[in-house]
């Protein structure tokens, strides 16, 4: 397809320099590219100018807004569909062609749109268990990220953290596409271990403080409600990923991902103690 996506993606970024080529390639079809940068200190701005991004610099001051929200508040885009795409995905052609199908008569109908995230793990794309689904394609009119109860929590950083943006207006409708893009978050397994224990920190600080906005799908808010209350949460969610969702069916690498999920879920146990 070669009509030019009206979308402004952004992608969000510290010290990416080795995975945003292979991020940014993938991005043609989108009018806009921007890459919103945490002050890095190695050459992610220079490439990202060479692949034809734009790149503004971002200075968080310790208060809400944090990162996303700051970017739909206070940085001049082109359009008001935004599609945020981290540095470490990897837009599919498929997904690209659907994008385009979901403009071909005019602006899409639902105010923003889940996206999948497949993880790849030791160069293979895994095709089974739990995957990683957020809104990641929204109209900045229509949705917002929340401001929630985090400042004082450890590990809590200057991007909006695991919670979805919110709808402005409850009677819009939230959508979701088919197609996935690759998310290689296992591509350094020291650096993958040390945020997710960040990660970790800051969850268990969001259920102890009972601070977590409400999901725009009522159907997930309460599996995640039931989720967060279980003593058993590691072992559902390990059951969930590799048995229902037959992650198993990846062989090693599907084992891989259940196993790193129950460890994260279980130091949330440990630190929600």
């Amino acid at each position: 397809m070669s009509a030019v996506l009206p979308v402004s993606v952004v992608v969000v970024t510290k010290n990416e320099a080795q995975q945003i080529v292979a991020c940014l390639e993938t991005l043609k079809d989108f009018d806009e590219i921007l890459v919103v940068d945490s002050q890095s200190t190695d050459t992610t701005q220079e490439i990202a100018r060479e692949c034809g991004a734009r790149v503004e610099s971002f200075v968080w001051d310790g208060k809400y807004p944090k990162k996303r929200q700051w970017i739909l508040d206070n940085v001049s885009l082109k359009h008001d569909w935004v599609f945020f795409v981290d540095a470490d995905e990897i837009v599919t052609p498929d997904l690209v062609d659907e994008i385009h199908r979901l403009f071909e008569k005019g602006s899409p109908v639902c105010a923003g749109y889940f996206v999948t995230g497949r993880y790849l793990i030791d160069g293979r794309v895994l095709r089974f268990g739990m995957p990683n689904r957020k809104i990641a394609l929204l109209n900045k009119t229509k949705m917002e990220f929340p401001v929630v109860n985090d400042i004082d929590i450890p590990g809590m950083g200057e991007i909006e953290g695991h919670y979805q943006p919110v709808l402005k207006n409850s009677s819009d409708k939230i959508g979701l596409l088919e197609t996935y893009l690759i998310h290689d978050a296992f591509d350094d397994e020291r650096a993958w271990t040390f945020r997710h224990e960040k990660y970790a920190r800051w969850e268990a600080g969001m259920t102890l403080k009972n601070a977590w906005p409400t999901d725009p799908v009522p159907w997930r808010e309460a599996v995640k409600k039931a989720l967060r209350g279980s003593k058993f949460r590691p072992e559902l969610i390990f059951f969930l990923g590799f048995v229902l969702k037959m992650g198993f069916l990846d062989g090693k690498m599907g084992k891989k991902l259940a196993v790193s999920k129950y460890r994260y879920y279980k130091l949330i146990r440990y630190f929600t103690k």
